[in-house]
């Protein structure tokens, strides 16, 4: 569901999946192939949320901001299940594992990735390419080349299931 908050309502490409159990609310744009799974809030408030193209947000995230902080979510960015990202700016192509929390002024480089029920804190940087796990998450190693490819793979993978859930029929 998309709601007005404030006079400012979401932006939605007209080929990006939004799953039913969704809630998109206020100042949100949504680009070009990505995908917000079920039972996920964006929640566009007070600042702006941008989900870049090919970028998939799983099931039962929550996204928020802060009054001086929104959200920036590069292109072909994978956000696992279960996650908290809040008022924070996440690179291209990165996964954030499920279970992660990635909290206020926090950055995550280009190419990054952010391990499974880990926690960066605020105003962290993660620098490009680089795997952060544990809590608080610490970056242990570089991610290869090859890697970030197939960070970009899994990210076009989530927009090819898009396209087939826009299909999904309540019984």
């Amino acid at each position: 569901m998309l709601y007005k908050f404030k006079k400012k309502s979401p932006k939605i490409s007209e080929n990006a999946f939004i799953a039913p159990g969704s809630k998109i609310i206020g100042d949100v744009e949504i680009a070009e192939n990505s995908s917000i799974w079920y039972n996920t809030v964006l929640r566009g408030d007070i600042k702006k949320i941008k989900v870049g193209k090919y970028s998939n947000i799983q099931e039962n995230s929550t996204v928020h901001v802060e009054q001086n902080l929104g959200v920036e979510i590069g292109d072909y960015v994978t956000i696992g299940h279960n996650t908290v990202i809040h008022a924070c700016k996440i690179g291209n192509k990165s996964l954030i594992g499920m279970n992660a929390t990635v909290l206020s002024g926090a950055k995550i480089g280009e190419g990054s990735i952010v391990g499974a029920g880990a926690v960066v804190p605020e105003n962290a940087e993660i620098p490009p390419g680089s795997l952060a796990v544990g809590v608080p998450a610490k970056v242990i190693r570089t991610i290869t080349k090859e890697k970030i490819i197939e960070l970009k793979q899994h990210a076009l993978h989530y927009a090819d299931l898009a396209a087939e859930h826009n299909n999904i029929e309540e019984i």
